[in-house]
């Protein structure tokens, strides 16, 4: 936002001005507050500072002109609606200040609450309630202890110890067994605390306090664990954050009082039901940071049957008109019930799916949305494999099942250990009595995360959620010990480095580590589950939406296999053809000295002789290849050996040469090897001999590979198979290099189809980004390419992938130059714009040209999409990825409007 903003600049809304249509300018939790509204729900009134103003703030550090005037009025409106002032002695008003982003970034910004109390106005309170000193007192501590922590950065742990001492002197564990007495000593305490970090008294004036708290939340945007949460989950970081501005009801007034959070179906299974946590007499922070054990939503109705009955009558009514499961927060103040946010809930892969048919079938939603409200991530999440229990395993603790999966590791109490270990390349479990935001590096770099409190709701549930990551919380029969770096279950002390294990669908947890089994997705995909019959409501969901996708994409989706198990796992798999055969991993292992030998020839019979070698071995490979692959495309590519991975190391050869030499055995064949190897030593391999250059420089070579490719396609044929051979070129750079490969190819062709006809393409990998500026030449002489981005993105960055990714794009991700590594995810920019000029002016050359990727990027999900919309016939990826690709190509479709035209 521009810092020359006229004063007339609207920055601040009242809720019955908004609607959810508005995320972008109230965030989330603004714009869902003014639909509730005016739905005509019970919200508590205020407004919402938009995330314009947050921009502006954080480019210029300094408010907008005009958003001061416009908070005093909108102030002053709450007031008169309301019939009492901000921070009134007599008959305060309070209210909350809260962040809201438009995609949810549970706990990673600020909230501060109760602002408006002070010395004066605790009085009122106390007397507004009824003369519940308890409550009063209570709330003044949490201001302080909540805007010293947020505003002011007083380190919170002080807060907690001197909350604990007051506790341990009570002889309690229980904040609600304090009294009013307690409390009052508690505020006394925190002031101390307050004054020793700032220099300054707590601020009593109520306007001041909002002002602070306001720019608090604009600046905790920047925050480092925000930060990390926005690259994390691939949000922008120039959106900024709103502020809301809301009235206060307490749910901390007695037992008719309490807090909740409520989900419209389970957001872990996708199960319809009355799923949620509450807590009587407490206040929100309270259930979602998991400092209390809540009991399960259902327990409302017994309580407070009014409150429960009106609860989930708003719950439907939200549901449908979202069209979606909702997460609800709501506080019942005095038999009151209010509701203090909506939105649509984060949810678990498998929860996704299965509340994706449930939608359909309630007729709420079409199949391509529910293809839209699904992704590949969430799919590769389902193919992880789960725990195979027997008797020898059983559980010592069980907790909720927070966030599915299966995750075994090292118990670690702090989030900097569990990044250490990790780094190491062990696999960690952070234990922690409840998360809070500033765990957000260790939840990272975690496997699965395991509490001792909290619930569904609580901070490590929601996050662990958004992140895919195996989470039980509320583990209670576990006794956390973070300081001694251990923790006691059932009679037995774990310490930091024992391993354990957690399901984070049952809650259960183990001691060691437990087998694994392949998840019911996979086993749907490889054929031994019939999603028909199979009573599995996840699978079924996969089974629609998977063939709703496969009726929709214009992608067709080939699978990178170089053995004839890899490719009938990939067709299981649903791939349609192979897009990459790499033939140099045909040559490891115990037919690498043929290649060495042939490489390191110095005439022409001994080249010769291992090419004859070769010949049978090959043809033998690709017979059992296309066996598999019947009826469909395979892509072979020539060998594209970069020398160093079949030569012996340089280094090692001359040690063992000189050491030899002084032992004074006879080395003469050693002596030839090293030299001929010192002779084709290359300081850049990856930009050395290889691909088309190899082919061309040893004759023979490429001639070889040509004719096993057709023998074996001739020899399927002659068995009554349809083989569908394409050859491909590597490392082209000109035209006249495919030129010549291809006449020699062309020659091979004929004389071995003569007796039964095969088709064979030929065809090249764009890798090199002078042939994606060439293209228009070099399709005079391909009928495909196949765009290696993997070589495409090494050279056209000027990075060597083997090196870089560890030596310093963590640094790159942490300033922001990358959101995501350019190996991950295409760069559309660069390497993009490549692939699209390339598609382009190949097509153009020759209006027939195939054109696909075989590189990583044809599993990548976001990838796919650029794919779909540069025009691509395939992608090509790993077989594990050929469900993601076959997902996200259907996904592309939907999302940009489009119809089958497959």
């Amino acid at each position: 936002m521009a810092a020359q903003e006229t004063v007339d600049h609207k920055y601040v809304y009242d809720f019955s001005e908004g609607n959810k249509d508005l995320k972008d300018l109230l965030g989330g939790k603004g714009a869902n507050l003014a639909e509730m509204t005016n739905l005509g729900l019970p919200v508590p009134p205020g407004f919402t500072i938009t995330t314009e103003a947050c921009q502006a703030y954080l480019a210029t550090g300094r408010e907008p002109d005009g958003l001061a005037g416009q908070i005093e009025a909108h102030l002053e409106s709450l007031e008169r609606a309301m019939g009492k002032r901000l921070g009134d002695p007599q008959d305060p008003l309070l209210v909350s200040v809260r962040s809201g982003a438009k995609f949810s970034m549970p706990g990673m910004m600020e909230t501060v609450l109760n602002v408006g109390l002070n010395d004066q106005s605790v009085v009122g309170l106390c007397a507004q309630a009824g003369q519940n000193d308890r409550f009063a007192w209570d709330s003044y501590r949490r201001l302080i202890q909540m805007f010293g922590k947020t505003v002011c950065e007083v380190p919170g742990e002080e807060f907690e110890h001197a909350l604990d001492e007051i506790k341990n002197a009570k002889g309690t564990h229980n904040d609600l067994d304090l009294d009013a007495d307690d409390l009052r000593g508690l505020v006394d305490a925190y002031k101390k605390i307050f004054l020793k970090h700032t220099g300054r008294e707590f601020p009593q004036q109520p306007r001041e306090q909002l002002d602070l708290a306001i720019r608090a939340v604009f600046e905790s945007w920047n925050a480092e664990r925000a930060v990390l949460y926005r690259r994390q989950e691939r949000i922008p970081a120039d959106l900024g954050t709103a502020v809301n501005v809301v009235t206060m009801v307490f749910g901390n007034l007695g037992p008719d009082s309490g807090t909740g959070v409520a989900f419209t179906r389970d957001p872990a299974s996708g199960a319809q039901g009355i799923y949620g946590d509450y807590l009587a007499n407490a206040q929100g922070e309270d259930v979602v940071a998991g400092i209390r054990n809540t009991v399960p939503l259902n327990e409302l109705e017994r309580l407070d049957k009014k409150s429960y009955d009106e609860l989930l009558g708003y719950m439907a009514r939200l549901e449908e008109h979202y069209k979606d499961l909702c997460d609800i927060e709501f506080t019942i103040e005095r038999g009151k019930l209010w509701m203090l946010q909506t939105r649509v809930g984060k949810r678990t892969a498998a929860a996704a799916f299965v509340i994706a048919g449930q939608l359909v079938d309630e007729g709420l939603i079409d199949l391509d949305e529910a293809l839209h409200r699904v992704n590949g991530a969430q799919l590769a999440q389902l193919m992880f494999p789960r725990f195979q229990l027997d008797h020898e395993f059983e559980a010592v603790a069980k907790g909720i099942g927070a966030s599915p999966g299966a995750a075994s590791g090292k118990v670690v109490f702090t989030s900097a250990r569990a990044v250490e270990l990790a780094a190491e390349g062990e696999s960690v479990i952070l234990v922690r009595r409840e998360t809070n935001p500033d765990d957000l590096n260790g939840m990272i770099a975690a496997k699965g995360i395991l509490t001792s409190r909290g619930g569904k709701t609580s901070h490590a549930a929601v996050v662990a959620r958004g992140m895919g990551k195996t989470c039980v919380s509320g583990a209670d029969e576990i006794e956390v010990n973070v300081p001694a770096k251990r923790f006691v279950v059932a009679g037995q002390t774990v310490n930091e480095g024992d391993v354990v294990s957690i399901d984070g669908t049952t809650g259960k947890v183990y001691l060691g580590e437990v087998p694994v089994m392949p998840s019911e997705v996979v086993q749907y995909f490889e054929g031994s589950l019939d999603a028909e019959h199979v009573d599995n409501a996840l699978v079924r969901a996969v089974h629609r939406i998977m063939t709703h996708a496969d009726g929709r994409r214009r992608l067709a989706v080939r699978t990178n296999a170089d053995t004839g198990a890899d490719a009938a796992r990939a067709r299981r798999f649903g791939a349609e053809g192979i897009g990459l055969c790499r033939t140099e991993h045909m040559f490891l292992g115990d037919r690498r000295e043929l290649v060495e030998r042939l490489i390191l020839a110095r005439d022409a019979d001994e080249r010769e002789t291992a090419l004859e070698a070769l010949l049978p071995l090959q043809r033998a490979d690709f017979v059992e290849i296309f066996r598999e692959m019947d009826g469909l495309p395979v892509t072979v590519r020539l060998i594209d050996p970069p020398l160093h991975e079949f030569l012996p190391p340089l280094e090692q050869l001359a040690v063992n040469v000189a050491v030899a030499q002084e032992r004074g055995e006879d080395v003469a064949k050693e002596e030839a090897l090293l030299a001929a190897v010192r002779r084709m030593h290359e300081e850049n391999p990856m930009l050395g001999l290889r691909g088309v250059r190899l082919g061309l420089v040893i004759p023979g070579l490429f001639a070889m590979q040509v004719r096993a490719i057709v023998e074996a396609a001739v020899e399927c044929a002659q068995r009554g198979g349809d083989p569908k051979p394409e050859i491909m070129v590597p490392l082209v750079g000109a035209v006249q290099e495919l030129e010549t490969v291809r006449a020699e190819a062309e020659k091979i062709i004929e004389e071995v189809t003569r007796e039964k006809a095969v088709e064979v393409l030929i065809g090249t990998m764009i890798e090199v980004p002078r042939a994606a500026l060439t293209a228009g030449q070099i399709a005079e002489a391909a009928e495909f390419f196949s765009f290696g981005t993997n070589d495409l993105t090494q050279m056209g960055w000027g990075f060597s992938r083997d090196d870089v990714e560890g030596a310093f794009f963590w640094r790159y991700l942490e300033l922001g130059i990358f959101g995501i590594s350019p190996f991950e995810s295409i760069d559309r920019d660069g390497v993009g714009r490549l692939v699209r000029i390339a598609s382009e002016e190949g097509r153009a050359a020759r209006p027939g040209l195939k054109l696909g990727v075989c590189g990583e990027h044809g599993g990548d999900p976001d990838s796919v999409h650029f794919f779909h919309e540069v025009g691509l016939d395939y992608v090509s990826c790993s077989p594990f990825r050929v469900p993601v690709a076959r997902l996200e190509a259907g996904r592309a479709v939907v999302e940009t409007g489009g119809s089958d035209s497959r």
